[in-house]
Order: C-alpha cells, then structure tokens, then sequence
C-alpha cells in the first residue's frame, strides 16, 4: 500500500473483528492475489496472510512484503519470529500498514522454519512465546493473535497444552488459532503433518471449557458446512485451510449461512469478471497471469468442466504475453460444457 491509502484506512485496523469464520494463512497460497479472489466471494470471512518472517520486514523490504489493497479487509497479517524486539518491531510495521490483527505463527512444522526457531518447534518454549505477546501487545493496539497445534512430538499432553496457553494468555493474548492435530518435527513433511498426526477436536473443545474467557478458533481438516455447524456449537470461531483453496466456491456460501446475509449466490463467471478489472491492472505492472490464474484453478471444482477449465489456464496462462483472454476462453470452455450438461439433463427428465 502506498501511504495515502495507508491513511485513507487507517480506521480499518480498529475495527472489531468477527472470526466466526477465516481463511488459513497458507505458504504460497494465501498471497495478496488470492485474498483479493476470496473476498469478492465472502465479505465477512477473516483472511490471513501468508506466513511474512521477522526477518522479511526487519532487515527486508518490508512494503514489498506489506503490500495488500483495502479490498481485502478484514485482514490479518501473520509474522514468523522468536524474538521479542523483531517480532515488536514487525508487528507495529503492520498496525502502519492497516492490518487489523497481528497472529504469531507457532503451528508450521517446516523444516526450514524450525531450523529458524520459529514455527511450532515454539511450542516447547511457552516463556519465549509470551514474551513475544508482551512485546507485540505493548507495541500495537491492534488485536495479537497465536496459532499454535495441540502439541508436537515428546510435548504432547493436554497439561502442557494448558501450561502453553495459559502462560500465553498470561502475557496478553486472548485469541487462539487451533490446529487439531500435534505436529510431529522430525521425519515428517509439512504436507504430512496435515494429514497423518490424527485429528483431535475434542482436545480443543477441551481448551475452550477450560479456558471460557478465551476466544478459541479450530483449524485442521474442516471440508464442509456440517463440520462447521458441529465445531461452532463449541467454539468460537472455524478456520479454513486447504479446503478454502482448493474448493473457493464455498466461501460465496459463507456469508449467508454464517453471517445472515441473504444476498443471492454469485455465479462463478461472475466472480471471474469481477476479477478481470485486477487482473488488467496487474498485469500493466508487470505481474505475470499464472501468479493470478493459479488460485483461481479449483473455481469450478466439483462442476462439469472443471477439468477443462484447469488444465487450459494451466497449459496457457504461464506463455509470454498471456493475458485476458486465456481466463475468457477457459471460461467459455467450461460453460459451453456445463450448458450442455443442464441440457442433457433436461431432456433425459422430459
């Protein structure tokens, strides 16, 4: 954001913020063109950045990786640090920015993040993590967040997870993001450690009886509106990974079933005109139409089509000059298709 609009929104960042329902920070996933996408299909869902490291806007150029338009709100900008002073420091770059929330990462089981200190490998250090809070809290007057598992290999009891929120709540924090699931940090990939450590909800359910003062969100595995329903008689708030991504039609759903809105659900090709105006701005700066096109993929996921709608953006969208068109005439493709199908149908009912 530039600084005029950074004023312009300034009282964004104040607002209170609702997270009944969010979208997870997701590495590579949840970049600024993908949260631009979801809020044209949800106005109320909370959206999260992508992990930004301390040491991104410390030592780093820090509006590269702040950059987000005030479509996007309500926003929350989640930071990957250990220390106090950075963590601080990154945390007031953001309020400047106009994000509405600050959520320190203590969830991700990468490698690379671990060998940082960062991540859930934090898990096992509760004083750092509060002394991180602190430090934040005192630096901001927007609201600091933690995202954190029920624990990780060799700390996995629900005392400790007691001893690790309360000590965090302690210094401050009042919103906890719950992944279900330990993870385990040696032997492991990321992409493993969302799937093989079991589900486990009961345990935060658990958190939320123990701790009713607390604002609990669950994470990890959630796919449908049932699951949804089923976790908000418990808790206050439902995150959304994977599913947010790969299925981004149901989030147009959200607002009317979460938030009781009664507008009239978007037509897909709708959506993608919608887009067409960033898109066209993007790519005048230069942006490349695969970095957009690619969270625009599982759009039709479950329609007929949808196949032919992923694989002609994916085979046309990475060419030199591509434009506008490509997403016209994948578009076209998929509702050429589904016209058929609705006729088909049609006849074989008459």
């Amino acid at each position: 954001m530039n600084s005029s609009e950074t004023t312009d929104t300034t009282m964004n960042a104040h607002k209170t913020l609702d997270r009944t329902f969010s979208v997870a920070p997701m590495m590579d996933w949840t970049d600024r063109h993908c949260r631009y996408f979801h809020r044209l299909l949800s106005e109320h869902a909370l959206l999260y950045t992508e992990m930004v490291t301390t040491g991104a806007l410390v030592f780093g150029d820090k509006d590269r990786f702040l950059q987000h338009t005030p479509e996007e709100y309500p926003l929350a900008l989640q930071l990957g640090g250990n220390d106090p002073e950075h963590l601080a420091l990154s945390a007031r770059y953001g309020e400047q920015a106009s994000y509405q929330e600050v959520n320190l990462n203590v969830g991700c089981p990468s490698d690379r993040v671990q060998n940082g200190r960062i991540g859930a490998c934090l898990m096992a250090e509760p004083e750092v993590v509060a002394a991180a809070v602190r430090a934040m809290k005192n630096s901001v007057s927007i609201p600091v967040t933690v995202k954190h598992r029920i624990g990780i290999n060799g700390r996995e009891s629900y005392e400790e997870l007691v001893d690790f929120v309360g000590t965090v709540a302690e210094a401050g924090c009042e919103t906890f993001i719950v992944h279900a699931r330990i993870a385990i940090l040696e032997g492991l990939s990321p992409k493993e450690n969302r799937d093989v450590p079991p589900l486990k909800p009961e345990v935060v359910y658990q958190l939320k009886k123990d701790f009713p003062d607390l604002e609990i969100t669950i994470n990890g595995g959630i796919k449908s509106f049932d699951e949804i329903s089923q976790h908000l008689q418990y808790l206050d708030g439902v995150m959304l990974g994977r599913e947010a991504y790969h299925n981004p039609y149901l989030l147009a759903e959200v607002d009317n079933r979460l938030y009781g809105s009664e507008k009239k659900l978007p037509e897909r090709k709708v959506i993608i005109e919608q887009m067409l105006p960033y898109i066209e701005a993007e790519l005048s700066r230069g942006t490349y139409l695969s970095h957009i096109t690619r969270h625009l993929l599982g759009l039709y996921q479950g329609e007929p089509g949808a196949r032919r709608f992923r694989r002609y953006i994916s085979e046309n969208a990475h060419k030199k000059g591509a434009g506008l068109e490509v997403l016209m005439n994948a578009v076209e493709a998929v509702e050429t298709l589904r016209l058929q199908v609705m006729e088909s149908n049609d006849r074989g009912g008459c």
